[in-house]
């Protein structure tokens, strides 16, 4: 008897075996900019289901030797269905990409931005970067229309943000801290922007008040991801000002994809429109990719590649400015001699690697090299007239210059040349501690190789005399003792540097989000610190130096009727000097320069509303920056160059605000408006205007359609700054020369027409075989206004006065566009 149960015991266990023979599929579940999709809930029709974790990971146990279908599903991505058939004890891995569905989009838009709105980032839409192209395109050409941020030449990238200066700005791209060249003197020289704004995912934007997980930079952060695609495409964009091309692919099992963009920039449609006349060839050309392989559902790992060659050679022939009052006209008339070839070339890779250990624990490690080899050689010689005007109406002689007031010349040469070799070696992590709570950290390495060799020098002859630099020593008693002293260049510098600079630095910083009284709140600490050493050929080695960054963020929510959000930031800000703040104007290196420091305070209100049932949101900040151990500079064009000396404090205050929604059903605009005082005082001889001290602000853009012809569209983008302190002569003291320049006001037009509308559907063969195509016309600075970015100084011996003849940019200019998506 005892046997019969035995033998009935193991029947039903081997047929409860037998039943339950299984399989496993696991995996993560990501959207299109390869982010995990935290709560997918996946259904098996046999009955079985799960969901995935914070980092977008599932796993579940499935019947095997039948056809299992599995259903994932979000309530903001389209649903993706796979069938399966495996074999028993049998495991593998599925990775699916859902899409965004279109019906869902605003839930997801208004998620990122209650994530963003409470840290203070702004957000760009990626398609407004492809529509707004502007004479300089790029996510710059939108930053412009920010409350806070300054550009004042359509011909540079460059940017000012809250009253500092260009080299104070983090870019990131994917994680990866991004670097530009460092002879650019001239917004006619500069090349693309870094980033291609037709691999652009996402765009984040901070003025101030960032948190710790950003690097050591005195004014803000920009903040890019390029995406990871989901299927094959192709675009193009073509214009009289140049081309790119984009191609995007994956693999058939999703393992793999990449993204690859060239680009070609020729300015010479803007150039050649300028008052210096001459032959000029500004070709700028890039290459970038963005590759992604997964693994495993547990190893991603990433490369970021960047080629860059740019070419700027210039043979000017004459210029004629006309400026002065209506009472007492005056044109600079300036013939030239001599040419400037410029070039520059940068190269730079990036591996990162991302590894989920589990669901609430990720650990990157991020690898990068920058090289960077870069000319400057010119010499030009400028033969000018300043005289009166004819302003006669009817006269066959208006506007030329009857009588002269001075004449002279003007001979600059160099000889520069850099080569720069920067590593990174960054690991960082992030753990979920619970729904509400994270904690963030990284250690990073970096090495700096700096080659520099300064030859340049200037010489000024006016009215037939020689100018010396104003610090030349040697006695002169002319007439009475004739002057023997030897002939001596107004401006001659050469300087031979070979820097190395090794940093350390490392941050931690806690997040939590969190509810109070039916309020919720948000919060986040946490504190940076820097090391640093500077050592070089010829030059005593530099004491390390270090610094300790903390700073926070309080965020509130009311539970209130009205949609408001409160916040506030603030902290030590730091910046250790980069090589080119440790070079005087002499070309001279001292290495112990101290990282110059910035209190920042940022109070900041968001009132979300409906205006004609559509959403518009009301953003208001005020901050304050008090400055000390500052580095003052001076400012040619977009050319800095430092005192490398902490012998200044400043302080910087201010309020921006920006209203945005739907002004035209179905588009988004905006209008910006920021006031912004800056001051310094240089070896306590009183407060004076920072080089950036822009008062007044306002920017717009704006788009629209017709609404009987809805592919018919306009943008209009505005932009208005009170004029920046114009700059002082070369060796002059900057208390004496405050004047400031124009205004800048500028507006950019432009009108497209979508042949192919990727939301219709076409019975043409050719229009099918097309995903979008349109054609537009654009009007730069439509009102041709006289801008002008800085002065040009003339000394006149004769007449011993000093003129400040102003650089103007660009008149009224046309383009033309065609862009296509296959």
């Amino acid at each position: 008897m005892k046997r019969i149960q035995f033998i009935l015991l193991l029947s039903l266990l081997f047929s409860a075996l037998s039943f339950s023979q299984s399989s496993i599929i696991r995996g993560v579940i990501l959207d299109e900019a390869n982010m995990p999709i935290e709560g997918v809930n996946i259904k098996a029709n046999t009955g079985e289901g799960t969901a995935t974790n914070s980092n977008g990971f599932y796993e579940l146990k499935v019947p095997s030797e039948i056809e299992v279908t599995l259903i994932f599903t979000h309530i903001s991505h389209k649903h993706v269905e796979q069938k399966f058939n495996l074999k028993n004890g049998q495991e593998i891995e599925y990775n699916p990409v859902l899409l965004i569905d279109v019906e869902q989009i605003a839930t997801v838009v208004i998620n990122t931005n209650t994530r963003l709105s409470i840290e203070g980032v702004v957000s760009i839409d990626p398609s407004t970067l492809r529509t707004i192209k502007g004479a300089q395109p790029g996510v710059e050409n939108i930053l412009k229309t920010l409350p806070g941020v300054n550009i004042s030449n359509e011909l540079s990238t460059q940017y000012s943000v809250r009253g500092g200066n260009f080299d104070e700005n983090l870019v990131y791209v994917n994680e990866i801290e991004v670097y530009r060249p460092f002879l650019i003197r001239s917004g006619n020289q500069e090349g693309l922007s870094f980033v291609n704004t037709d691999m652009v995912h996402n765009v984040d934007f901070s003025a101030g008040g960032f948190q710790a997980k950003y690097g050591d930079k005195l004014s803000s952060v920009l903040d890019i991801t390029y995406r990871n695609p989901v299927n094959f495409g192709i675009r193009t964009d073509l214009s009289l000002l140049g081309g790119s091309l984009t191609a995007e692919t994956v693999s058939k099992d999703g393992k793999f994809s990449g993204i690859a963009g060239v680009r070609y920039r020729d300015n010479s449609l803007l150039l050649n429109s300028l008052e210096t006349e001459g032959n000029v060839e500004p070709v700028f050309a890039d290459a970038q990719t963005y590759l992604t392989y997964r693994f495993s559902s547990k190893f991603h790992l990433n490369f970021l590649g960047n080629i860059s060659l740019n070419k700027y050679n210039f043979q000017p022939e004459n210029r004629q400015t006309n400026f002065g009052t209506l009472e007492d006209p005056i044109a600079l008339l300036v013939f030239y001699d001599g040419q400037e070839k410029d070039q520059y070339q940068t190269y730079f890779g990036a591996f990162k690697a991302n590894y989920f250990a589990n669901e609430d624990v990720t650990l990157k490690l991020v690898a990068s090299a920058y090289h960077t080899t870069e000319q400057e050689y010119f010499d030009i010689l400028a033969q000018y007239r300043l005289g009166e005007v004819n302003t006669n109406i009817g006269d066959e002689n208006l506007g030329e210059v009857e009588f002269s007031e001075g004449i002279g010349s003007q001979l600059t040469h160099a000889r520069n040349d850099l080569d720069a070799f920067i590593i990174n070696a960054e690991h960082r992590g992030d753990y979920k501690i619970d729904n509400e709570s994270t904690l963030e950290w990284s250690v990073k390495y970096t090495h700096e190789d700096i080659r520099d060799r300064l030859a340049e020098y200037e010489v000024i002859d006016s009215a037939g005399f020689s100018i010396r630099p104003p610090r030349f020593s040697e006695p002169n008693s002319q007439p009475y003792t004739p002057f023997a002293g030897p002939i001596t260049a107004f401006e001659n510098i050469r300087a031979l540097n070979f820097i190395k600079i090794n940093r350390l630095q490392a941050f931690a910083q806690y997040s939590k989000r969190t509810t109070w009284n039916d309020h919720e709140i948000f919060y986040n600490a946490g504190v940076r610190t820097h090391t640093w050493s500077v050592s070089g050929d010829g030059i005593s080695d530099g004491e390390a130096q270090t610094v300790v960054s903390p700073r926070a963020q309080f965020a509130i929510k009311p539970n209130w009727q009205k949609d408001m959000l409160f916040r506030v930031a603030g902290g030590l800000y730091y910046q250790p000097p980069f090589y080119r703040e440790l070079r005087d104007s002499s070309g001279t290196v001292k290495p112990n320069v101290k990282a110059q420091q910035s209190f920042h305070i940022v109070l900041g209100n968001e009132y979300s509303f409906e205006i004609w049932e559509r959403p518009f949101k009301l953003v208001t900040e005020a901050y304050y920056k008090g400055m000390s151990d500052v580095n003052p500079y001076t400012l040619e064009n977009v050319r800095i160059r430092y005192s490398a000396d902490n012998n200044a404090k400043a302080y910087a205050y201010g309020l921006d605000l920006r209203l945005n929604g739907e002004f035209v059903p179905g588009t988004e605009s905006w209008f910006s408006f920021g006031y912004l005082k800056t001051e310094e005082n240089i070896d306590n001889r009183g407060y004076i205007s920072r080089p950036t001290d822009q008062r007044l602000k306002f920017g717009a853009l704006f788009q629209d359609y017709v609404p009987n012809m809805p592919d018919l569209k306009m943008y209009l983008n505005l932009v208005y700054n009170t004029g920046v302190p114009g700059g002082s002569p070369s060796y002059a003291d900057p208390y004496v020369y405050q004047l400031r320049l124009r205004d800048y006001r500028r507006a950019d037009l432009g009108i497209s027409y979508q042949l192919v509308n990727p939301e219709k559907t076409y019975t043409s063969n050719w229009k099918k075989s097309v995903k979008e195509l349109s054609i537009g016309f654009e009007i730069y600075n439509m009102f041709n206004n006289q801008n002008s970015i800085t002065n040009t100084w003339v000394r006149d011996v004769y007449s011993k006065a000093q003129y400040a003849i102003p650089n103007y940019l660009t008149p009224r200019v046309f383009n033309v566009r065609l862009s296509a998506r296959f």
